[in-house]
């Protein structure tokens, strides 16, 4: 076997296949990664949807018997719908962050690379392979970032030269030595308009972020947010992309390469007051295929509470009320109760005032008294 021109075969075959960009690097572990991963684990700064154990998330040889390198593939999306939705009055919209528009990504990727793990295996039978992507034990961005793909911004994402950092990244450890490529340098230079542009300040600063702080983070939990964070949400429903857009490289970056990865508008700029009410099943029909719908019905509905609150919608206090009083989990009675409290109106306030007297638990309590304070002020 000549790995340099299975190499090139290789590169060849992956542009047909839809990778975008594809580039090698070698198995060694991820020592600088793991000092970081060390770092923030002692701030209390990872998300906990990570691989908790930190050798495997830097060292290959522990998820695959004497591994000669990684192939990392990335594969641009779009950065602005074709066709567009406005948001206007009593019809309120919220919003999917751009790594959430079209099919599941994950999907995606894993289409691509079984292909070409495939076309690897029938010029190669014994090799052996391991693809993953996103969830999988490595850092999608640390592999990507060695084998050339681009730089590490200080937004925290893989920035290439062609796309930006519009780019979904997989990866496929082998038994197969390639060449390495060699990575691109940083090019961020003393530009930090992306920390700046983070509306939590969850960009501690370059390259570190406190995930606990990132809304991309916190509109995927389950639980109460934070009252200060609320505000920071704004009508995001899933992801943020500020990050993103206020990076310089990304400017006039607009890629649709891939059918599958183009918005509907109606789903990833969907209505929210339809959202309240959204049976589990429905909500699997409407944003089932979306990589924003991981998470299930919840996260997306209390972030379409907090952005009606977001955006003072009126014509919302209704559903807002229903939802106050009749819905069986406690995070969205609170979160209703306090977005009520930001609408204001007296209706809102009567509604508050009667809840406060039938609720029992604690912290829907502890919410609709804060809902009363806000009423008052309004």
């Amino acid at each position: 076997m000549d790995a340099a021109q299975l190499k090139q075969e290789i590169i060849e075959y992956s542009k047909t296949i839809g990778i975008d960009k594809i580039g090698f690097t070698t198995a060694s572990t991820f020592d600088e990664l793991r000092n970081r991963l060390i770092r923030q684990q002692e701030l209390n700064y990872q998300s906990g949807f990570e691989e908790k154990d930190i050798e495997k998330r830097v060292n290959p040889s522990l998820l695959m018997d004497t591994p000669r390198s990684i192939i990392a593939v990335a594969l641009a999306y779009p950065s602005k719908m074709n066709e567009r939705v406005t948001s206007k009055k009593g019809e309120r919209r919220g919003i999917f962050c751009r790594a959430s528009w079209g099919e599941d990504y994950h999907l995606i990727l894993r289409d691509r690379l079984k292909k070409l793990e495939a076309f690897i295996l029938e010029k190669v039978p014994d090799a052996r392979c391991k693809s993953m992507v996103d969830t999988g034990e490595l850092s999608d961005r640390a592999v990507a970032e060695r084998a050339g793909i681009g730089w590490s911004g200080k937004n925290c994402s893989i920035i290439t030269p062609e796309f930006g950092s519009y780019v979904y990244l997989g990866e496929m450890i082998t038994s197969i030595p390639f060449e390495p490529d060699q990575p691109i340098e940083d090019q961020c230079g003393s530009c930090n308009k992306c920390i700046e542009a983070c509306p939590t300040g969850a960009l501690v600063q370059g390259g570190q972020i406190n995930a606990q702080k990132c809304i991309g983070f916190l509109t995927q939990t389950k639980d109460f947010i934070e009252e200060p964070l609320r505000a920071k949400i704004g009508n995001r429903i899933y992801g943020c992309d500020s990050c993103q857009t206020s990076c310089p490289e990304n400017k006039g970056k607009n890629f649709h390469f891939h059918e599958e990865m183009e918005p509907d508008p109606e789903i990833v700029k969907p209505l929210l007051k339809p959202i309240l009410q959204l049976s589990n099943r429905e909500f699997k029909e409407k944003f089932g295929q979306l990589a924003g719908s991981w998470r299930g019905k919840k996260p997306i509905q209390r972030n379409a509470i907090i952005a009606l609150a977001h955006f003072k919608d009126e014509t919302a206090v209704g559903e807002l009320i229903e939802v106050m009083t009749k819905d069986t989990r406690p995070v969205m009675r609170g979160t209703a109760a306090w977005a009520l409290g930001k609408i204001g109106g007296e209706t809102a306030k009567l509604a508050l005032e009667k809840a406060l007297e039938k609720e029992t638990d604690e912290e829907v309590l502890t919410e609709i008294s804060h809902g009363l304070k806000e009423v008052n002020l309004v």
